[in-house]
């Protein structure tokens, strides 16, 4: 009986791998955190989707850049800005440090392809960049830095961090 049992579970294991082959895989839903919507930007050439804040209550803003970079914004709490190559982390860590002006005050992550740290000048106020390497593309994210509106607070930039760290692919289609 034990033998018959085996024999059957490796015939269903066998027949259920043999009839996936051949099928083009489906791009599996996108869901979003609460209080989060998914933005696709694969129509501005970046094969992701990135979750940005409701944007039922502030305006959503996308501006593609002469340099290439894409800056995302929703209202005056999230600002992020999506660059086509990584960032050279262990060089931006040295500028950080020697800033004369925004002093640095620590790290709250500090990872080889990620960094998110606190400074001063007056107030603190908090930064990232985050590397991503997405199908065989490098992009870089970080916090876009205005003069017209204050820096971001912890929670604002932490919301930011998690939404570029979480980023999600989206597969092509291919034809058969």
């Amino acid at each position: 009986m034990k033998k018959l049992i085996n024999l059957l579970s490796v015939a269903i294991i066998a027949s259920t791998l043999a009839s996936c082959g051949g099928k083009k895989v489906e791009q599996e839903p996108i869901v979003a955190p609460q209080g989060m919507n998914v933005l696709d930007i694969s129509k501005y050439g970046k094969p992701f989707a990135i979750f940005v804040p409701d944007t039922t209550a502030a305006k959503l803003t996308v501006t593609e850049q002469s340099s290439g970079s894409l800056d995302i914004k929703v209202g005056g709490n999230f600002a992020i800005t999506i660059n086509e190559q990584a960032a050279d982390i262990e060089l931006k860590k040295k500028d950080i440090k020697e800033d004369e002006v925004l002093k640095f005050k620590n790290y709250i992550v500090d990872e080889p392809t990620a960094i998110f740290w606190e400074s001063e000048i007056v107030k603190p106020e908090f930064h990232f960049i985050i590397n991503q390497k997405i199908g065989t593309t490098d992009y870089s994210f970080e916090d876009l830095k205005s003069t017209e509106t204050e820096p971001f607070d912890k929670e604002t930039t932490q919301k930011m961090y998690d939404s570029a760290k979480t980023i999600k692919e989206i597969k092509k289609e291919e034809k058969s």
